[in-house]
């Protein structure tokens, strides 16, 4: 009678199941290396964004302010307050400040900052990398490489209004199907609407 050696069986399997438990390790391991990777650049995106918005935002601001600051010093015969309306008289001077101030809250750093034209329209781009770094991994390197990027925001006027209408009488605005009405005569800065009436901030492709 022929016998079967269940022991070699065995013992040639085991090599077999160490071999397949490694491959299944080193796939694992790779995944995660590449899931650490893609979190670092989606927090490098989302820290740019924030900085671009931020540096756009406070270039709005700074039009509202310019806007109720031109009605009352009385830049009205000449209708200098109306091209606040604009978006164009923005100088950007604490543009930069924001940017860093919204990267640093998302443990970043503004590597690259530029103020821009986006069709004509104000806008700023902002490059981060991130303060951390993707981590430990079996790709080598991944350790002391940080994650990078840009982003570029926008700034645009929402408002219509009639370019040859008397700048002492009210002015009548169209803000995207909102009405608006801003009385240079009898003003006050807080009858003015918030600034994301006038003007929109929004990331640029």
């Amino acid at each position: 009678m022929r016998r079967t050696s269940l022991g070699g069986d065995a013992g040639s399997t085991l090599p077999l199941y160490i071999w397949l438990t490694g491959i299944l390790l080193f796939v694992s391991l790779a995944f995660f290396a590449f899931a650490q990777a893609a979190v670092a650049r989606n927090g490098a995106q989302s820290a740019a964004d924030a900085a671009a918005l931020a540096a756009a935002q406070d270039s709005r601001d700074e039009l509202l302010d310019g806007l109720a600051d031109a009605i009352e010093q009385g830049d009205l015969e000449d209708g200098d307050w109306l091209d606040w309306l604009t978006g164009d008289l923005a100088d950007g001077d604490g543009a930069e400040g924001a940017a860093e101030a919204l990267a640093a809250d998302n443990d970043s750093g503004v590597t690259g900052f530029e103020a821009t034209e986006v069709k004509g329209y104000p806008g700023y781009r902002v490059e981060v990398r991130t303060n951390y770094t993707v981590g430990d991994s079996i790709i080598p390197g991944t350790e002391t490489k940080h994650a990078e990027a840009d982003a570029l925001a926008v700034l645009k006027p929402r408002c219509d209004f009639d370019e040859d209408a008397d700048p002492e009488k009210p002015l009548e605005l169209d803000c995207d199907g909102e009405a608006v009405e801003i009385d240079p005569g009898d003003f006050d800065p807080d009858d003015l609407p918030d600034g994301s009436t006038l003007f929109s901030v929004q990331l640029a492709e």
